[in-house]
């Protein structure tokens, strides 16, 4: 038995995790924990939000919300995304948490006593426009290396190199786009220079890495460590936790790497087990999965501030660092909202045929391409037409002719091979899951399936059993065999159908609660199996783009949740009411033809949903600078305000804020419904539609329909219904 500690690299909590970063570093880690809780290793898998990042700052500026407000919201949206895609951890906490504020300020404050770090003055930019210090994400420019236009001041993302804001050709302010101006401050530096012969040393023994992260590393070393600064100038994050500087932040790359510690910490006080049995058995391995563009943050860096904090702490054993899984042949990107969201693609597909696909284009030691047309080829072709027909294949012969596991006669000479087989095939896909060859691994996996489908073609089953039923028996004994492989040794990377697959087989438990070996075991003849159903259903691309339209048309409407402070009557009209809405950011007065249908106290204090770019209109002499969302029960002369969940100010999801200004002739474009949500479909007045998202509410929601397909208005809390009883189909006006 070994102990083996992953770190997850720390999601921005600025914005959904995308497709990339789960094909970098969220997919692999998870692979690879479940093959070793298989083989009966001990291991604590961590990571969590990160919540003190620029990008948090900068997208709580657009958004309209505080720091805090936006990394909850988006750790919340991350968390549910992960568990749903299948990737499990011991803990997957946030960086606001206690445990992590405390553990970062004892290890920054060791360090300072140490003499690790020391105060320095640098120029850092300043916008005299808007009159405050500039963190690095929010001083854009053209990188100096490649030339890509509009990157963040603190990394390219297009060529991985680490910047300083100062290193940017033509930069800009992101904030109000002005020309930001170098001036001294004075903040606190890691000297990673007097770690340069310890890390040297270190490295040695790393043949084992894959060679762009090793030759990466080798290449800063070569070139000689420089200090770099941990301290920023802004209001957001950690206090130093230094007597009169308390007033300036640790830098987020000093603090994210910290939390693979903390949250070990937390992990024990939370009862989970011995933190110290991971960090301190120099028995036990480490492994860091990430993202190219962190990795000297993992092999330089953080080894260097471990070994300056604690030298009985574990260093990192392996950093296998992906490289970039691109969209379209560009890098994904969040701030340029450049992205296939996680929470979106898992809407529409399952987990599984999405994390096969991914781990096909898995960017191992080379960028690859993530295209819809190739995710619909491959789940079709290999997914559901290799490995899932030959399992269902197997099932359903055995469940129509015998409803048990039939015995094994006398094995012939192909038998035997195809036994062979499994044994060497799962062996590969284990020794490959081992190395970080996680491709390899699903490779030799529907190698097998392969194998499984000529197999049986071959034996043909269906013909002998007309005259030589054990025979057919022994045929389909031997087929079991190897869909009881494939279900265990395929856990790591399908963990959700493999799962159902252990219950067809009517085998109980969980197979993830099962072991490495007895993949190799055969079934128990004489039991039972169940009545066999698909395990994947096929891709259908036409789908997908009538859901890209829907999303498109949303993307078009600022939608915010809006709280009713006042409501009078209006001076020239008898239907009319003027409100003063609040949003957040900005407070809005909206006319509404509510009157025959809300008193005015009913109104006042109530949250509503508020089309914010909607082009200004004089009602009878006052100016509506928007509209407040109603559905029209026409035949009963109903009029229902619709009510959001989640926070004053937040946008429904899918819509944008800054969206173009509508006029109300494009709003009309629009179809929004009343919808129910009953056996798996969206029902509306006149036909059953399709729905983008899964189903996770009952009754009746609002939802923008367009031919057969329909998503839902939601906010990070909830879906958005009407706040009196509708019958699905009436229109949003």
């Amino acid at each position: 038995m070994k102990r083996i500690l992953i770190g997850v690299a720390w999601p921005y909590a600025n914005g959904p995790i995308h497709i990339g970063q789960v094909g970098g570093c969220y997919l692999p880690p998870d692979i690879f924990r479940r093959y070793h809780e298989l083989k009966g290793n001990k291991v604590l898998m961590v990571s969590g939000s990160d919540q003190f990042g620029t990008p948090i700052t900068v997208t709580e500026e657009k958004e309209g919300l505080t720091p805090k407000k936006t990394a909850e919201k988006y750790h919340k949206i991350n968390s549910r995304a992960l568990r749903d895609l299948g990737v499990e951890f011991s803990l997957f906490t946030y960086t606001m948490n206690d445990t992590h504020k405390r553990v970062t300020k004892d290890i920054f404050k060791t360090l300072y006593e140490k003499d690790h770090i020391y105060i320095d003055t640098m120029e850092t930019f300043y916008c005299p426009d808007c009159e405050r210090f500039l963190p690095d994400r929010y001083v854009i420019g053209t990188c100096p290396e490649c030339g890509q236009e509009d990157i963040d001041g603190d990394q390219c993302d297009e060529c991985g190199v680490l910047l300083d804001p100062e290193d940017l050709l033509e930069p800009e302010c992101k904030l109000c786009s002005g020309g930001p101006e170098l001036e001294e401050s004075e903040h606190f530096f890691l000297k990673l220079s007097a770690f340069q012969k310890k890390l040297e040393g270190y490295v040695k023994d790393k043949d084992h890495w894959k060679n762009h992260v090793l030759n990466f590393t080798k290449g800063w070393l070569k070139e000689g460590l420089e200090d770099r600064p941990i301290s920023r100038d802004m209001e957001w994050g950690i206090s130093v936790p230094i007597e009169g500087y308390e007033h300036k932040k640790i830098y987020v790359w000093f603090d994210a790497v910290i939390g693979y510690l903390s949250t070990s910490i937390k992990w024990s006080e939370e009862g989970g087990g011995d933190w110290s049995k991971f960090w301190k058995d120099p028995d036990a391995e480490h492994y860091y999965f990430l993202a190219k563009d962190n990795i000297p943050f993992h092999t330089i860096i953080w080894p260097a501030m471990l070994m300056g904090y604690d030298e009985e702490l574990n260093l990192p054993y392996d950093v296998p660092a992906n490289q970039y899984m691109r969209l379209g042949g560009e890098q994904f990107s969040t701030s340029r909202g450049l992205i296939v969201s996680l929470p979106d693609i898992l809407r529409d597909f399952d987990s599984d045929p999405v994390r096969y696909y991914v781990t096909t284009i898995m960017p191992e030691v080379k960028d690859t391409n993530f295209t819809w047309e190739e995710f619909e080829e491959k789940v079709n072709t290999e997914l559901v037409g290799n490995l899932g027909n030959f399992i269902h294949r197997v099932l359903s012969f055995t469940y129509s002719y015998f409803g048990e596991v039939p015995e094994a006669g006398e094995l012939k000479e192909r038998d035997k091979k195809i036994i062979e087989l499994i044994e060497k095939r799962v062996d590969g896909v284990g020794k490959s899951i081992g190395s970080r060859k996680f491709k390899k691994g699903l490779e030799d996996l529907m190698q097998l399936s392969r194998a499984g489908n000529k197999y049986l073609n071959d034996e043909a089953p269906w013909d002998t059993i007309k005259e030589n039923k054990r025979a057919a028996g022994t045929t389909l004994n031997i087929s079991l065999r190897i869909v009881k492989a494939l279900c265990i040794a395929g856990s790591p990377y399908l963990p959700h159908s493999m799962d159902e697959l252990w219950d067809l087989l009517g085998c109980e438990g969980s197979v993830h609660d099962r072991s490495w070996e007895e993949a190799l075991e055969p079934l128990r003849a004489g039991s039972k199996i169940r009545k066999p159903e698909p395990l994947y259903d096929k891709i259908k691309l036409s789908e997908m783009r009538e859901k890209t339209r829907l999303i498109d048309s949303l993307k078009r409407l600022d939608l915010r949740v809006g709280k009713i402070t006042k409501v009078k009557e209006h001076p020239n009209a008898d239907k009319l009411y003027v409100c003063r809405v609040n949003l957040g950011d900005e407070k809005k007065t909206l006319v509404a033809g509510l009157k025959p249908y809300y008193e005015k106290e009913e109104m006042e204090g109530k949250k509503i949903v508020v089309l914010a770019n909607l082009e200004p209109a004089t009602l009878r002499g006052i100016e509506s600078e928007g509209m407040m969302l109603a559905a029209e029960d026409e035949e009963r002369d109903i009029v229902s305000l619709l009510q959001p969940e989640g926070e004053v100010g937040e946008n429904l999801k899918g819509t944008e804020r800054g969206a173009d200004t509508l006029s109300f002739n494009d709003f009309k474009d629009h179809t929004l419904k009343t919808v129910r949500w009953e056996d798996g479909e969206l029902h509306t007045d006149k036909a059953d539609i399709k729905p983008v998202e899964s189903g996770r509410f009952e009754g009746v929601g609002v939802a923008l329909v367009s031919g057969e397909r329909g998503t839902l208005l939601e906010t990070s809390d909830g879906i958005v219904r009407p706040d009196k009883e509708l019958p699905p189909g009436c229109l949003i006006k």
